[in-house]
């Protein structure tokens, strides 16, 4: 290992995926960072895995978790933007219960502790969120224009959100009985996401793991998307994430510029104190994994990392 290492932090293959097609490489990449652990995101392919699993028997790199759906499906019916575990297709919905099911299976095979899940959301043809981001850059948040879209959103989601909160729940009460039958010993956490369109928001997460408590499912709090959805106005993402602290699964740690996600916490914004305000949920989730875009550097995860231990150290003595 090169790197400083990391101990019990994980970093996704996100980060270095498109440039390898090596399975094995793009693994021993992030290792060289100094992390013993990998999120193998959705993009992970069958060949690729073929070079991992060896490393994986060996002991030179441990799976925290994986990301659904897992390995990559190349159909967009379920792939990261989609309505997944909510399609009122009942076929549909059948085979995304099934692939979850799968990604299960892989994740209990690798040891893995978690399985990341993006449960649906409420769709709008075009993608609204396009719109949205551009009236938001070019407008500001304040513009009426921006105003008008977003209630057009909020109208919408307001109206049907709830449906697909139903059908998701039924899905993933589904999700658990076969993963309990098969004797699956992984938790599910559904992810905050980064389209203000998409489920769920804090407070549909709270109605999901309370529907179905006493389940492996709790949140998985990426904290770029919350900090996006926040700056769109979705959610309160500091002010509510306390009411979800003690159902935390997982964290995706990245920082946000303006809507830009996938940045090192702090070392890209320059701002020392504003990322503090999510260290609570990182210190209490079971699985922690940096979500980095390909544009980061060594060194700037580096120096971010340090940064990191060195700000929840201190909150651990203040």
């Amino acid at each position: 290992m090169n790197g400083t290492d990391k101990g019990e932090y994980s970093f996704s293959t996100c980060w270095n995926i498109k440039r390898h097609t090596s399975g094995a490489d793009m693994v021993q990449e992030i290792a060289d960072l100094g992390f013993r652990r990998v999120e193998l995101n959705y993009n992970v392919t069958k060949d690729m895995l073929a070079t991992i699993e060896p490393m994986i028997e060996r002991g030179e790199i441990g799976i925290s978790s994986v990301h659904n759906t897992f390995p990559h499906v190349p159909d967009p019916d379920y792939g990261t933007d989609s309505v997944l575990l909510g399609f009122e297709d009942e076929e549909k919905r059948k085979r995304a219960i099934e692939l979850l099911v799968g990604s299960a299976e892989y994740a209990h095979r690798y040891d893995a502790e978690a399985v990341v899940v993006h449960p649906g959301e409420v769709p709008f043809e075009p993608d609204i969120s396009k719109e949205l981001s551009r009236l938001y850059h070019d407008e500001g948040k304040d513009s009426l224009a921006y105003r008008s879209k977003w209630e057009e959103l909020m109208e919408r989601r307001e109206a049907l959100a709830a449906g697909y909160v139903q059908k998701i729940i039924a899905s993933l009460d589904e999700v658990c009985n076969k993963a309990i039958s098969k004797g699956i010993k992984v938790r599910f956490g559904i992810e905050t996401r980064s389209r203000p369109q998409q489920i769920p928001t804090l407070a549909e997460a709270k109605t999901i793991i309370q529907a179905l408590r006493g389940a492996p499912v709790g949140i998985w709090y990426d904290t770029g998307h919350a900090i996006m959805m926040d700056r769109l106005g979705l959610y309160d993402s500091v002010g509510e994430m306390d009411g979800l602290m003690d159902d935390i699964v997982g964290v995706h740690i990245h920082e946000t510029l303006g809507l830009s996600d996938h940045w090192c916490p702090y070392v890209h914004s320059k701002d020392m104190n504003f990322y503090d305000a999510y260290l609570p949920m990182i210190r209490r989730a079971q699985v922690k994994v940096y979500e980095l875009k390909a544009a980061c550097k060594p060194e700037e995860i580096h120096e971010s990392h340090a940064l990191l231990m060195s700000k929840l150290a201190e909150a651990a003595y203040s």
